[in-house]
């Protein structure tokens, strides 16, 4: 039997969904209202795959593309599909939107994930008549290069909706994390934005650069985080354990507590930030260094396969 998926809305984040069905040996078709994103799909996926194949993290690249189909309507891409991969616009009207307009034609047994940064499902799917059908799924960008997903229920999210769900992110490769309840923000960003409110309130009060900042994670408490989390660092960071490092060092990171910078993050911290970084890399060349980006995470998910760091 044919194994359908759908993703609808297909930037970046979506193309990257593809992969990850259709790599898994989904028919995975593809939608996006837009023609210019609908005709730049494929051209994407085909040099996406030849990253993959060369790291050795695929065998067959044209076998994965030819799994992927983009679709002129969104109803064409829903047919038949068993899961939904939404991936629109991160604004509660665009994801009301979309959802209701996925709602109205989809299979009632279908399982429909938003790929939502921080915005919970309760905003934008109360109105659908399949609603218990609905969930989270917040993958990191691009989620054919990292796997981690959180799965996050609304109030009325069927149990077996969750569950599948998970089982699906586990049969495609994916690292799924399952939250018990709705929280703004979710795991992921709440964790990103704790430490990003310190890093700018660091560089906004002038202690280091932004490379400097930068370079004190991805040369330092990177490299642990990208094969452990927080917890497990610290369990081993002590002789006796977790417990031994809460007693350790605890008052003094209770001590550490402190405001961010004025307003959300301070504009005219920003604009500094702004100014640091384009001189780093000009506005132009951000394209090319996602793509190096990727390369790199190709390889470190190469090495992690073979490290058996996967999931």
């Amino acid at each position: 039997m044919k194994k359908t998926v759908a993703v609808v809305g297909a930037g970046l984040v979506g193309s990257g969904w593809g992969i990850v069905f259709a790599r898994a040996n989904y028919h995975t078709r593809l939608f996006d209202p837009s023609a210019s994103v609908r005709d730049g799909i494929l051209p994407w996926a085909e040099r996406s795959l030849g990253d993959l194949a060369e790291a050795g993290l695929i065998e067959n690249p044209a076998d994965v593309l030819s799994r992927l189909t983009v679709t002129d309507t969104l109803e064409e891409a829903l047919d038949g599909a068993s899961y939904i991969q939404e991936s629109v616009f991160e604004t509660v009207e665009a994801k009301t939107k979309v959802s209701l307009a996925i709602d109205a034609v989809m299979q009632p047994s279908a399982v429909v994930g938003s790929s939502s940064s921080g915005i919970p499902a309760s905003r934008f799917t109360e109105g659908c008549r399949n609603r218990g059908r609905f969930l989270i799924a917040h993958p990191v960008n691009p989620p054919h290069l990292v796997p981690v997903v959180e799965l996050v229920p609304a109030p009325w999210t069927d149990a077996d909706a969750t569950i599948a769900a998970r089982d699906l992110m586990q049969a495609v490769g994916q690292a799924p994390v399952t939250l018990t309840r709705e929280i703004d923000g979710f795991i992921l960003n709440r964790l990103q934005g704790a430490l990003l409110m310190e890093a700018w309130a660091l560089y906004h009060d002038g202690y280091a650069s932004l490379a400097d900042i930068d370079a004190t994670i991805s040369h330092g408490l990177g490299l642990r985080w990208s094969f452990m989390g927080p917890f497990e660092t610290i369990d081993l960071n002590a002789p006796g354990g977790i417990s031994d490092y809460a007693s350790r060092l605890g008052p003094m990171y209770a001590g550490q507590v402190r405001h961010p910078p004025p307003g959300p993050w301070a504009a005219e911290t920003v604009a500094r930030a702004e100014t640091e970084r384009r001189a780093a890399i000009a506005a132009g060349d951000l394209a090319r260094r996602r793509d190096w980006r990727d390369r790199m995470l190709t390889r470190l998910a190469a090495f992690k396969k073979d490290a058996g760091l996967g999931t």
